[in-house]
């Protein structure tokens, strides 16, 4: 509700003032909805929509804590960092779980996804667009079975009820985007859709090198850490800011050692990330079908998983109930199993006690067919998950890795990413080889399912002649049927052989003649593993992720080689003590826009088409002659390509905090403007606890060339404190907030809206825009 204020015209319209539940410690508007994510103090997420409507609250499983949050470019979908390394997906339409992996070592700080600013072209120029082949020749891909008793969510994918993850998972329908993401131990992570790992790398094993004064010199950091990375709209570019030692490299075995001008402080970063542009239309394909081949490797493993278990609860049954015929035997003081026994019945022996008392007392015709009906039961459903999900799952992969075969015999497109012929060659063969397996496995289960079948229909029988009653109406056998199930199937379970990875080591016997066979026909094109027929089918599937983790590991490691730093920028000095530096919270802000002075530049050339704008607080103990300023540095990136030409085009700009003001946050915003939110010193003001939000046209500062040498010797915003702007909160659009205002400050440059909480648990929208409800009729 709106709060009593002067009578004089405001700007940003106050829209709401919340009371919240839980202080919010991370805050991100949608970037095409009216949506604001927040992370609480207790880790839960909550999502609202502009009206302040509540969607829905969840949290991460097992109590984990929530360390970073960002959104997908097109909104459908909100990644989460976790503090043990863990990055998920949510789907924002009901906040399910989409995906979870385990992509980090340690807590995840920093996120950071982009996506393509220019559609997908062809060599000619032409817009084009992915088709996906796969839809012409298979039905939709089937979904992940129903495990019986699980959760949905807890094995990292969504259960059959749900159509959303088949939609987000579809790449062909996204631009090609890139997820970044930054680790507290100074990992930083790449994924195409936020689901395809396709490299990494790690600060502190980067390092640059220079010309200083005819010498050359290579710098690197020690004890590092990141506080955000930004992912430029071209892909082309990653600024990376974070915090740790600056020191020269030494030449002898790689050791570091430090020197005189070695700093700690918070550093600038510039990484060479322009193999994503480069390569787009070939990572956007390969990623296309690795991504969907490991969604359905996902159906095949939780197939496996779901039809191992209902097959050990259906013969848990009839072993428990058998089991009993070996205890009558004993009893009675025969030597003899339960095998002999049965055959002596079938060959018209007479009768042995714990024989009659088994099937006439214990088991009983109802207990015949009530086992029976378990396991008919339980070979229906194995049938009908294979034929549903397990079959078609393999089908479509083996197909889409026959896309991959075909694209990594490309060699002058795919072996620049990565794409060995040679392992993807592998990986074809072993789908292959699992297709082959699957049927294998439904004969066996055919014939298991007619063994037992046969099998039951003899005992029911056997039951009828003991207890003198009529049997015409009963089911036919085969009597050498129930002698090969007695002596091959009784005490043994070929089907759970074939669905479980024993520690034994289980290998399916193969007669010599087929094993023959199988190798004359490699010379036909036949698959050149031929030990295949050993193997089980669990075991053939855990083979076939073996193979696709080695063929998808090379594109990882080629496109990681690639990632290089091109310049690092001191910023300022922070306190000598790494957990002090890493704990410290530094207001910082990064963001590009596109730069007029190139705007006419063809889009075929990643090189200058944004212009970088990193904002951030400088920290007091920082300088003994600047004091409460906001740096903004602005062509970074350019700069990288400037050093080489032998001069600078980085500018820079300290703008003056008025001394009864401490910036809160700050946040880049659209047209090249920053927000920053103040807070009123309590000790220079009678009005205790008031906050202030206002914009600033960051393009409009009297910036200041930074002459930079080649040698980083020195922190170079000390030059700026003679070219200090004063910051006058009168004469800028600024507004009054009767709060003491906190991080995060949440702004959305697409809807225009400032979300800003205060330190009593309120939340307060504010329209930055004058013509907001003139936009919002015309709309």
């Amino acid at each position: 509700m709106e709060t009593d204020e002067s009578s004089r015209v405001l700007p940003f319209q106050l829209q709401f003032d919340k009371p919240l539940a839980s202080q919010v410690k991370i805050a991100e508007w949608n970037p095409e909805k009216d949506l604001l994510a927040m992370v609480t103090d207790d880790s839960k997420i909550l999502l609202h929509r502009f009206n302040w409507q509540r969607l829905w609250t969840i949290a991460p499983s097992s109590g984990k804590c929530i360390t970073s949050l960002c959104w997908r470019p097109d909104g459908k979908a909100i990644a989460v960092g976790l503090d043990d390394g863990t990055l998920s997906l949510y789907d924002v339409e009901n906040g399910k779980l989409l995906r979870s992996l385990k992509s980090h070592g340690a807590s995840i700080v920093c996120l950071n996804w982009e996506e393509d600013s220019h559609p997908v072209t062809d060599d000619c120029g032409h817009a084009s667009k992915y088709e996906d082949r796969t839809s012409r020749f298979f039905p939709p891909a089937p979904r992940v079975p129903r495990m019986p008793g699980l959760v949905s969510g807890d094995n990292g994918f969504m259960d059959d009820g749900d159509d959303s993850f088949q939609e987000l998972s579809n790449s062909a329908h996204q631009r090609f985007n890139i997820l970044c993401s930054g680790d507290k131990d100074g990992n930083i992570c790449f994924s195409i859709f936020g689901i395809f790992p396709i490299g990494n790398t790690n600060i502190h094993n980067l390092t640059f090198p220079t010309s200083c004064e005819g010498t050359e010199t290579t710098y690197g950091l020690l004890n590092a850490s990141i506080h955000k990375v930004a992912l430029s709209k071209d892909l082309c570019r990653l600024i990376v800011m974070c915090s740790g030692d600056l020191v020269e490299v030494g030449n002898n075995l790689g050791k570091i050692h430090t020197t005189e001008h070695n700093e700690h402080g918070l550093h600038c970063l510039a990484l060479n990330t322009s193999i994503f542009w480069n390569r787009k239309n070939e990572l956007h394909q390969v990623a296309q079908q690795a991504s969907n081949i490991e969604d359905l490797t996902e159906v095949v493993r939780t197939s496996l998983s779901v039809m191992s278990r209902q097959w050990s609860d259906a013969m848990h049954t009839f072993q428990e109930k058998f089991s009993s015929l070996s205890t009558l035997i004993v009893d009675h003081g025969l030597d003899s199993s339960p095998q002999e026994e049965f055959l002596s019945l079938l060959g018209g022996a007479r009768t042995s006690p714990p024989v009659h008392q088994f099937l006439v007392n214990t088991l009983g015709e109802v207990g015949v067919k009530r086992i029976l009906k378990v396991l008919c039961a339980a070979g229906k459903e194995l049938q009908r998950i294979v034929l549903d999900h397990l079959q078609p799952a393999a089908e479509v992969i083996g197909f889409r890795m026959g896309e991959l075969r075909g694209f990594s015999r490309w060699r002058a497109r795919y072996h620049a990413i990565g794409l060995d012929e040679l392992l993807i060659n592998n990986a074809t063969e072993k789908a292959g080889m699992l297709l082959v397996q699957v049927e294998r496995f439904m004969r066996v289960l055919s014939s298991v399912m007619q063994q037992y079948s046969n099998f039951f229909n003899w005992l029911l029988k056997c039951i009828k002649l003991l207890m003198s009653e009529p049997s015409d109406q009963l089911l036919p056998y085969n009597s050498e049927l129930v002698i090969i199930f007695l002596k091959f199937l009784y005490e043994q379970d070929p089907v759970k052989q074939l669905l479980e990875i024993s520690e034994s080591d289980y290998d399916v016997e193969i007669d010599l003649e087929t094993m023959q066979r199988v190798r004359e026909l490699v010379q036909f094109g036949g698959f050149s593993d031929t030990e295949y027929l050993r193997r089980t089918l669990a075991k053939e599937f855990q083979q076939m992720e073996l193979s696709f983790k080695e063929a998808f590991q090379m594109p990882f490691t080629t496109i990681s080689r690639k990632i290089l730093c091109e310049d690092l920028l001191p910023l300022f000095p922070l306190p000598t003590l790494p957990k002090a530096s890493s704990s410290m919270r530094i207001p910082t802000s990064v963001s590009y826009y596109e730069d007029s002075s190139t705007a006419s530049l063809s889009h075929h050339t990643c090189q200058n088409q944004f212009l970088d704008y990193v904002s951030f607080q400088v920290p007091d103990e920082s300088f003994s002659d600047i004091a409460n300023c906001i740096c903004i540095v602005r062509g970074f990136m350019h700069d990288t390509d400037c050093l080489k030409k032998g001069y600078s085009s980085l500018e820079a700009v300290l703008l003056s905090v008025p001394v009864d003001y401490q910036c809160v946050d700050l946040s880049l915003y659209k047209d090249s403007q920053v927000v920053l939110l103040l807070n009123k010193n309590s000790t220079t003001s009678e009005s205790t606890g008031d906050g202030c939000l206002m914009i600033l046209q960051a393009s409009d500062l009297p910036y200041v060339s930074i002459s930079r040498s080649a040698c980083i010797d020195a922190w170079r915003l000390q030059d700026l404190k003679d070219s200090v702007a004063y910051l006058d909160i009168e004469d800028e659009k600024a507004r009054t907030i009767p709060h003491s205002v906190i991080a995060p400050l949440a702004v959305s440059a697409s809807r225009g809206v400032a979300c800003v909480f205060a330190a009593r648990k309120r939340a307060l929208v504010y329209i930055l825009e004058e013509d907001e409800d003139d936009v919002s009729d015309a709309e």
